[in-house]
């Protein structure tokens, strides 16, 4: 059996491993920590818990002993997706390299850029980012990569499901051609094979495990829940959550619980915590001094229950986990091997708990197809307690919320609403025969002038402004009078004295109308006889 004494490490960083209570390496450290002494590129294909870090970490401080930094220039990159994953890459370095004197850098977000800076100016042996906040620095001209002998960078699957593969791209091409890289991930999807085959030289391909295989020391169980009702489907996982978490008693030493979105993370932690559950959230909204202060109570036993979004899925050392449980089921399938990789690390023994509704029908589907099994269906433990059909929904009617998005006073608290019966039906419209239409005043002529109109309408409102002022004071079943019958409105528009009626044209006849006539002269003197008579 290999040891690491056997893997030709510096003696000091031996002397590191032996106290940290390490002796026999993974079967990844086993294999890589050789071919990168060598300056041989690695390509590492391994899932999460199999030793990834200490396998660069460890023949990177050996092959940096020689040799010293300049300011601005780090001599290594490592990069990292999250904050997190940075963070762990920081601590076993300053764990391995404590007998030496190389130096580091943590670059990630939530920290000042001037600490940072300062540190930078200084030179450092090994500078640890995330992609972003690299960028940052260079873009400033803090930071130049000419020097960088050694480039890490890790968890590349994870790099490719956030978006960074244009960055981790640019990044390369900042540095020197003439570099040992290594190259870790958990998969191999396509565009992660095409980046090896474009910055690697003849890797030295590792795997050693099969992609997207859970470990054999994790108990996996599906739990269904199918509540009575949609709305209730968050309230059933919420209760079937506390159940299953009860029902493992005191087997149940910690727990990561793994949800899709930010917003249940933290609904799912404050439902826990009323519940009497030592629980906190984790996500990528926190602040940093937050997430870190939470991660910290959470590895020394004094936070029990860490409801996490998937950025603490991948690369988080933390060993002893003894469940996971997974509220949402993961919408990517490799997501749930991660997630589940949380427990049963080396060597330990774990339990995954998956809590699933009718809608995660295609999303099981998926990951069964991944991970070539299908996941054991397991009995709802004693003590849940499904909602009825007659439950309070979780979320207000859409009818409800309309108004309180108003600013929480909706019209139809103001204004009652008749019943089915009051409502006046509506009257049949009654079309008039062509020559009765023709004898009826033209439309224009009916109306009200606009400034009446205008008038009127200004009262009203000027009316109702003062009314409303009123109803503060008076009851609200009395705000309102009761609108006057529709018959009666009707009869008061047409009984009003609109001035006389006009007939035909008026007294006005259009030139053209005169043109277009041939009038003999006898019929006009007749016409003007007609009209002095009707005068006289």
């Amino acid at each position: 059996m290999t040891k690491f004494t056997d893997l030709a490490l510096d003696p000091r960083v031996l002397q590191a491993v032996s106290e940290a209570g390490y002796e026999i390496p993974t079967p990844i450290q086993a294999q890589a920590i050789p071919e990168a002494l060598k300056g041989r590129d690695v390509l590492g294909i391994a899932q999460t818990g199999t030793g990834k870090t200490a396998s660069f970490t460890l023949p990177m401080i050996t092959l940096l002993g020689q040799g010293r930094a300049r300011a601005r220039m780090p001599r290594s990159l490592v990069l990292a997706p999250t904050r997190e994953l940075a963070a762990q890459v920081a601590e076993n370095f300053d764990v391995y390299a404590k007998h030496t004197k190389l130096t580091k850098a943590l670059l990630i977000g939530g920290v000042a850029f001037g600490e940072q800076d300062k540190l930078i100016d200084r030179g450092v042996d090994v500078l640890i980012a995330t992609p972003g906040r690299l960028l940052d620095h260079f873009e400033r001209g803090k930071l130049l990569l000419t020097g960088v002998q050694i480039m890490v960078v890790d968890e590349a699957d994870r790099m490719l499901d956030m978006g960074f593969i244009p960055d981790i791209e640019r990044i390369f091409t900042l540095t020197p051609p003439k570099r040992q890289t290594m190259f870790y991930s958990a998969t191999m999807a396509p565009e992660i094979e095409r980046i090896t085959k474009t910055f690697l030289k003849d890797p030295a391909k590792i795997e050693v495990a099969r992609q997207a295989t859970a470990s054999t020391t994790i108990t996996q169980a599906l739990i269904e829940v199918k509540p009575a009702r949609k709305d209730r489907s968050f309230g059933d996982k919420r209760a079937m959550l506390r159940a299953l978490i009860k029902a493992e008693g005191e087997a149940c030493t910690n727990a990561i619980i793994f949800c899709n979105r930010k917003m249940d993370v933290d609904v799912v932690a404050k439902s826990l915590k009323s519940h009497g559950f030592n629980a906190a959230p984790i996500h990528g909204d926190l602040a940093q001094s937050e997430r870190m202060k939470t991660l910290d109570a959470f590895r020394d036993g004094t936070l029990h229950l860490l409801v996490a979004s998937d950025v603490a899925a991948r690369g988080l050392d933390i060993p002893a986990v003894s469940h996971v449980f997974n509220f949402d089921v993961p919408s990517h399938p490799e997501d749930y091997v991660h997630r589940i990789g949380r427990t049963g690390r080396a060597g330990r023994l774990g339990k995954a708990f998956t809590i699933a509704v009718p809608s995660d029908e295609k999303y099981l589907k998926a990951i069964e197809n991944l991970i070539k099994s299908e996941i054991p269906r397991g009995e709802q433990p004693e003590g849940f307690e499904p909602s009825t059909a007659d439950s309070r929904p979780d979320r207000a009617p859409r009818e409800d919320r309309k108004g309180r998005e108003r600013g929480g006073r909706g019209r139809d608290r103001e204004r009652p609403v008749k019943a089915h019966d009051e409502v006046a039906p509506m009257e049949p419209v009654i079309v008039a025969p062509k020559a009765e239409l023709a004898e009826e005043a033209p439309r224009e002529e009916r109306r009200e002038p606009r400034g009446d109109r205008a008038d009127r309408g200004g009262d009203r409102r000027r009316e109702e402004r003062g009314e409303r002022r009123d109803e503060r004071r008076e009851p609200r079943e009395d705000r309102r009078e009761p609108r006057e019958p529709r018959e009666e409105r009707r009869d008061y528009r047409r009984d009003r004295d609109l001035g006389p009626s006009v007939i035909g044209m008026g007294d006005h006849v259009p030139d053209f109308i005169l043109r277009s006539f041939a009038i003999k002269p006898s019929k006009v003197e007749d016409l003007e006889e007609a009209t002095t008579g009707a005068e006289g």
